[in-house]
């Protein structure tokens, strides 16, 4: 028994079970979380088609977008945590510095959400579908009495789940998780996130088909003699995403310098200004799924698509600003859809780019755009192949993805959900000490000081015990004359409250001078 359980690693089976419990959970929640949300869109089209003939259906409209405004006031004055799009939330969750109620948080989320997006504001469904995912791992730790580590192990996998349910994209699912919120490549964590994740995935494929999300077609594959467009629109796309971080981050500054409501009712704000955007142009609502893929059955003229590309990006921005529950994630695709098309379409013009190519910059400006903005190229990359449904485009999606990361890394720009959580006010900033104590996972990366270093030459925080390091398959009791090495995993034991502290000191720590 010793034998098979060496070979077997008992502890990682039981958190896949674990894993696929928590995506079954999460798969039913977000699945039903999504088709509510795609049936509201078409029910609010619907009204807006009416009301073109009858001015009573307008009033109906007013009515019932300000009831969804004063439901949402309720919701964020009882829970602020379900503001916005939840993954800040999640990520701070996640470092040790948050804490939250998973049921107060689920509900109201699901509910605030789904009345939010659902009525047609430029808002995506996924950053809530990570919250709602989040919750549902931290919910089943809750009832399997799962603590510290264990317990955030399961967040994780909620959190992966969640986004594999709304894109029906497991392994993009897992790598977001990994590369932009846990921020930590662990075995433990990996192997139950895509555990969640596939089950998820198997759920809202059965509600929703095997049809990847957005399904574009595209007539031949992009040549290589015309790579230099690549090359061009990655810098554009990463220009353009400084600028949507910037302009993201100031409009929270930007809703404040009008005091005419308090914060949580400003989610009335863009309720009341769709109205004549659902009037006028009833297909651009919602978070754009199906303005990209009308994209590839009509293509619009270059004026048509820059008039949506200005509307996308005035109103997603004051309708994430608001603080009304929803996401930036599928707007941020979409936006970048847009960008490659008006890219396209103007080379095409030129007599410069074959307009049978134009879906192809859609598609792969759709990654580059996601790659800058949210610094997570490897994610954007996974994103739209399993989102489009094929492999042919890694590498020009790899080019553009590497080139606007590259252009928002020498500007200066941060991850986006990493500002925010910095941004966000946490009501416990000096927490106590607990008492009880926390595990940190800390990655040993190439080029840092950490690397060659002996355990007894680092000035370990205090409070701090460094108990093991994994390297490989195998775990190493360190000594003083241990010597650490590039691709380690530090083991460091501390305070459960102080987790993000210390895991901040040892970042700096492991920066050469």
């Amino acid at each position: 028994m010793s034998k098979l359980g060496e070979r077997l690693n008992l502890i990682h089976v039981g958190f896949i079970g674990k894993g696929i419990l928590v995506g079954l959970l999460s798969g039913l929640v977000v699945s039903s979380f999504r088709l509510l949300i795609e049936r509201s869109l078409f029910f609010w089209r619907y009204l807006y088609a009416e009301a073109h003939y009858n001015v009573l259906w307008l009033v109906g409209i007013i009515l019932l977008l300000l009831m969804i405004g004063l439901i949402n006031i309720r919701l964020t004055k009882q829970q602020p945590h379900i503001m916005g799009s939840g993954i800040p939330e999640v990520e701070t969750q996640l470092s040790g510095n948050l804490k939250l109620q998973w049921w107060p948080i689920l509900w109201r989320k699901f509910i605030g959400g789904a009345l939010a997006i659902g009525s047609g504001l430029f808002l995506g469904r996924e950053g809530p579908s990570i919250q709602l995912g989040s919750s549902i791992g931290q919910g089943v730790a809750s009832g399997l009495k799962e603590k510290g580590t264990n317990e955030r192990v399961l967040i994780a996998s909620g959190a992966a789940s969640g986004l594999a349910a709304a894109f029906n994209a497991p392994i993009a699912g897992t790598m977001f998780v990994l590369e932009e919120i846990y921020h930590n490549f662990s075995p433990l964590v990996w192997m139950t996130s895509l555990a969640g994740a596939l089950s998820a995935n198997f759920i809202s494929s059965n509600i929703f088909g095997l049809t990847p999300v957005l399904h574009l077609n595209y007539t031949m594959n992009f040549p290589l003699r015309l790579y230099w467009h690549l090359l061009v629109l990655g810098i554009i796309l990463g220009g353009l995403g400084i600028v949507y971080q910037k302009v993201l981050l100031a409009m929270p500054t930007l809703y404040r310098r009008f005091k005419v409501i308090p914060r949580y009712a400003d989610g009335l704000i863009p309720l009341l200004l769709v109205i004549p955007i659902g009037y006028l142009w009833p297909d651009t609502l919602g978070g754009g799924n199906s303005l990209i893929l009308s994209l590839a059955k009509q293509q619009p003229t270059a004026l048509i698509v820059f008039g949506l590309l200005v509307l996308r990006f005035i109103f997603s921005m004051i309708s994430y600003g608001s603080g009304l529950p929803g996401g930036i994630f599928l707007p941020i695709l979409t936006l970048g859809a847009l960008i490659g098309d008006f890219y396209g379409v103007l080379m095409a013009n030129l007599g410069l780019l074959p307009r049978n190519l134009i879906m192809n910059l859609v598609i792969f400006a759709m990654a580059g755009y996601f790659a800058g903005i949210g610094k997570a190229p490897f994610t954007a990359m996974l994103l739209i192949t399993e989102m489009v449904g094929t492999l042919e485009h890694l590498m020009p999606l790899a080019v553009v993805s590497l080139v606007a990361y590259l252009v928002v890394d020498i500007l200066g720009g941060a991850p986006i959900y990493e500002s925010l959580a910095e941004r966000m006010q946490v009501n416990q900033p000096h927490l106590t000490r607990s008492g009880h104590h926390g595990r940190l996972e800390v990655p040993v990366f190439e080029g840092t000081a950490f690397v060659n270093a002996e355990v007894r030459d680092i000035a370990w925080p205090r409070e701090t015990l460094l108990v093991s390091i994994r390297r490989g398959e195998k775990e190493l009791i360190p000594k003083g004359d241990t010597e650490i090495l590039a691709g380690d995993t530090l083991i460091v034991l501390t305070d459960h409250n102080r987790r993000a502290q210390v895991k901040l000191a040892l970042k700096k720590l492991s920066v050469r001078h």
